[in-house]
């Protein structure tokens, strides 16, 4: 990954999105093909259906305690984003790893977490969020 000091529009993008969560506008900004990485999941989430359906669920549960990114480095087409927040008085560090296609729209989007009270914290949360969505079908 080569260092840019500008940030790319799909990563401006996405920090708007952060700031106010909006389904049509993530599904805009999705591929098709867009993959999830889970911290907690084994395999892959594929398709800009269930990357969606993560996506949102992660806004709701991160975003309650004070989500901020605090440092993020950025490639041609890829991106490293580090945030922290707190959950129910834990702390959670973590980064999300972006990549995008030549038409500017995520395909793969990776989360990893630490430490292991905040990867049990965020399991748990999502777990319930996830579970509510599919309820309300």
């Amino acid at each position: 990954m080569t260092s840019q000091t500008q940030i790319p529009p799909v990563i401006q993008a996405w920090h708007d999105l952060v700031d106010n969560p909006s389904l049509d506008v993530l599904n805009d900004l999705l591929a098709d093909d867009a993959v999830f990485h889970s911290p907690v999941v084994h395999t892959p989430q594929t398709g800009k259906q269930i990357t969606a359906l993560y996506l949102m669920a992660a806004f709701q549960v991160l975003n309650a305690g004070g989500f901020t990114y605090v440092r993020e480095v950025y490639g041609d087409s890829d991106a490293v984003l580090e945030f922290t927040t707190t959950l129910d008085g834990i702390h959670v560090n973590g980064i999300d790893l972006i990549h995008w296609n030549a038409d500017g729209k995520i395909d793969d989007f990776k989360v990893m977490l630490r430490p292991l009270k905040a990867v049990n914290k965020v399991h748990q949360l999502m777990g319930a969020m996830l579970a509510s969505d599919k309820n309300k079908k």
